[in-house]
């Protein structure tokens, strides 16, 4: 694993042992089928890549492909460690998209890249049983 600064972005990036990993960890295929997960942006995006080979992300919660935009790393990608927040992701403990709040110190908290996958598996299943209750509505 690698990661870093990029610019003004936390990034981590996969090894690709990790990133198969990752995806099971996850349940990308749910969501994403084909697409294989390199890693993280900003700790609220993940990094994919499409069955064709297009690097791009889109929000941990939901992952919707509606909500995937274009990403793409520098040729020269160099990413600048800082021990602060090696091993570590920022968490909402209330989602953004469940009305949480990023500017509240107490919403947010820091985990390990395990319960990382773990909270974002569980959201998602929240986020897909609300979206369900409400299409039936």
């Amino acid at each position: 694993m690698n990661e870093g600064w990029l610019n003004d972005e936390y990034i981590v990036v996969f090894t690709e042992a990790e990133s198969a990993l990752a995806s099971s960890k996850y349940e990308l295929s749910q969501y994403l089928p084909g697409y294989t997960l390199v890693g993280l942006r900003g700790w609220d995006d993940l990094i994919v890549i499409s069955p064709t080979g297009v690097m791009c992300s889109l929000p941990t919660i939901p992952i919707d492909p509606k909500m995937i935009v274009p990403f793409f790393f520098p040729e020269d990608l160099s990413l600048e460690s800082d021990e602060r927040f090696t091993g570590k992701v920022k968490w909402y403990l209330k989602p953004l998209i469940f009305g949480g709040n990023p500017q509240d110190e107490e919403n947010l908290t820091w985990v390990s890249h395990e319960q990382h996958a773990e909270l974002v598996v569980w959201w998602n299943n929240q986020y897909k049983i609300i979206k369900a209750q409400a299409g039936n509505a």
